[in-house]
């Protein structure tokens, strides 16, 4: 893999190739910080397993992975009968969104996919293939802007000499280029505001101390690693002055799901009142739930706890519960950063008036 500059978007998720024998190519996330290693998918079943073994991982990186996925699904029966790739493209549809259920990018992409095979209208003249290949394309380019937009937004929220805390990550791993939450951290770095971050080591799969710290340290933005339990102390230290994390799906009231923790996070910041920021882009709003009590809840091995990569370090046969996700309830939420503006206050009437119907299937 060629060297990550600090310049350098992270290549987290890319096309290799024309829409009839490409690939997509995505950094395995499961190695890092220790190794950067590409993978390439071949099939629908790599890129299902990728998402599902969290190779790619964050919600707007996962809809980018399922769209170039469902390209890939398309050629299971040829090439050339449109009539064929479509009912391909349905069968790898369906099939990728039993990856994972929490992330609502994941859903989105497919519908935009499935919508694209159906209109003609978006490409006119193109093969059906290159006209998928130009909308998985297109839903990673817009990834790519709203991740700025949202940078730019979130900056404005900083004053310099923040401290900001993060849990899990949301950054170009998390997406197709700048992140989301650390978007924010980045344009407030770039306009020379002297963030320093706290970064959680988000337990049970440590994302925060394996992809968070890694990439702040790769732009040369100043973190400090903290344990997942020791947030409280460093707020009631005063080291910390906002709080900005991702989401992987927002009800229409503004109820965010985002990694387990996150919940706790909001508590603390609220105890020590300390502003709450969310940062997502329109696609991570799911307005047909009108509160965070319908969105499910994934829950993963109970091996990740019991055997933290690779080490057994709790007592065989011990019962072990494993959300992966968890709903931070909307009135804990300050303001929540999209590529539109900030959502502020956080309920159904603002979120409605600034997001409208942007999450629909275009």
């Amino acid at each position: 893999m060629p060297e990550i500059h600090q310049t350098s978007p992270f290549p987290t998720v890319s096309w290799i190739g024309d829409a009839s024998g490409g690939f997509l190519r995505l950094i395995d996330q499961t190695r890092l910080p220790t190794e950067c290693v590409e993978i390439d998918c071949l099939d629908s079943a790599a890129v299902w397993n990728a998402i599902k073994r969290l190779s790619v991982r964050g919600a707007p990186a996962i809809g980018v992975a399922a769209a170039y996925g469902a390209v890939i699904g398309a050629r299971a029966r040829g090439t050339d009968d449109p009539k064929a790739i479509r009912t391909a493209l349905k069968e790898a549809s369906a099939y990728l969104r039993t990856s994972r259920p929490t992330a609502v990018n994941l859903f989105w992409a497919l519908d935009r996919m499935e919508a694209a095979a159906d209109d003609p209208g978006r490409a006119p003249g193109s093969p059906l293939l290159e006209r998928l290949l130009a909308e998985a394309e297109a839903i990673a380019a817009e990834d790519r802007a709203m991740c700025r937009a949202i940078g730019r937004h979130g900056a404005e929220l900083l004053v310099p000499g923040d401290g900001v805390l993060t849990h899990c990550n949301a950054g170009g791993l998390a997406t197709s280029d700048y992140g989301t939450a650390l978007a924010v951290i980045f344009s407030a770095h770039e306009q020379g505001k002297s963030v320093h971050v706290f970064a959680d080591e988000t337990r049970p799969l440590l994302q925060g101390a394996r992809l968070t710290a890694w990439e702040l340290q790769n732009r040369g933005v100043p973190v400090t690693l903290i344990c997942d339990n020791m947030a409280a102390q460093v707020m009631k230290e005063r080291k910390i002055q906002k709080v900005v994390v991702g989401a992987d799906r927002i009800a229409a009231n503004g109820d965010t799901a985002n990694k387990i923790g996150t919940y706790g996070v909001a508590l603390l910041a609220r105890a020590h009142g300390i502003p709450f920021y969310v940062a997502a882009p329109s696609s991570t709003f799911d307005l047909s739930l009108a509160d965070g009590s319908g969105i499910p809840i994934e829950e993963r091995d109970p091996l990740e706890i019991t055997h933290g990569f690779g080490r057994r370090t709790a007592p065989e046969g011990v019962a072990v519960y494993n959300p992966a996700f968890d709903v931070t309830p909307a009135e804990l939420i300050t303001g929540i950063i999209t590529e539109r503006g900030v959502v502020q206050p956080v309920d159904a009437e603002t979120i409605r008036s600034l997001i409208g119907d942007s999450n629909a299937t275009r």
